[in-house]
């Protein structure tokens, strides 16, 4: 089957990025609530659903006025069991729209470059996550993978019901699940001109570390990013194919 996904960016700074390379045989729609369109409702996205990252925070009404319809069609996914991946700003954006919390500015400071990401034990059975933790080494408890972030901001509480995934060293919610849905704070869709761009802009980052990191590990990365872009096809195509129930 040819998988159909909405993707909505809301910065020009976020695209799909590699992303639109991995899935170059998917049917991709892409929205610009920035740029005036208008979004769709959960019965019109398609097999799935992905939210990309942005400037603006999660709660940014007034200068992104688009953002409470995006949390609204967050939650109408959940509720309607579409496949839904949040991407920084979208998982921040997911878990506000189902009863968590983020926290602008939060108090740990900016998580910029190329960080460890500890998958937890209820990583290696789920169906995002699992076939990545499943090809890592070590002990279930301790698996860990590189990807790329920068992000201020930061989700301190999980929606009621979700299940938490993983963390790093400085912030404990870099993915979760609730139910149809998954959250990552990381970026595994970003490439290094796109990740040199961010650190550029932002105020305390240092690009040419940044980079350099992102350098050295970028066959890591991308086979990563890769991994999770399949399986999120994976799910979305498990999702389609599933009986509706009466």
């Amino acid at each position: 089957m040819t998988v159909r996904l909405t993707v909505v960016q809301s910065s020009p700074e976020a695209p799909l990025d590699r992303l639109a390379g991995w899935w170059s045989d998917v049917e991709l729609t892409v929205v610009r609530p920035d740029q005036g369109d208008t979004l769709p409702t959960a019965d019109r996205v398609g097999d799935g659903l992905v939210v990309l990252g942005g400037l603006m925070n999660a709660y940014d009404d007034a200068g992104s006025p688009w953002l409470p319809a995006l949390r609204a069609l967050l939650a109408d996914a959940v509720a309607s069991r579409v496949p839904t991946l949040g991407i920084c700003l979208g998982a921040q954006l997911l878990a506000a729209a189902t009863g968590g919390r983020v926290q602008v500015a939060a108090p740990p400071g900016p998580e910029a470059g190329v960080v460890d990401i500890w998958w937890r034990p209820e990583a290696g059975a789920d169906a995002l996550f699992g076939p990545l933790v499943a090809g890592l080494p070590g002990h279930a408890e301790r698996k860990v993978s590189a990807q790329p972030t920068l992000h201020s901001d930061a989700v301190v509480d999980l929606p009621p019901g979700a299940v938490w995934l993983a963390s790093s060293n400085q912030y404990p919610y870099q993915a979760f699940r609730v139910g149809s849905a998954w959250g990552v704070q990381f970026h595994p869709e970003v490439s290094g001109p796109t990740l040199r761009g961010w650190a550029e802009g932002h105020e305390t980052a240092d690009a040419d570390a940044i980079l350099a990191d992102y350098t050295a590990r970028e066959d890591e990365l991308v086979a990563t990013g890769e991994l999770l872009a399949t399986s999120f096809l994976d799910v979305v195509r498990e999702a389609a194919d599933a009986p509706v129930s009466a």
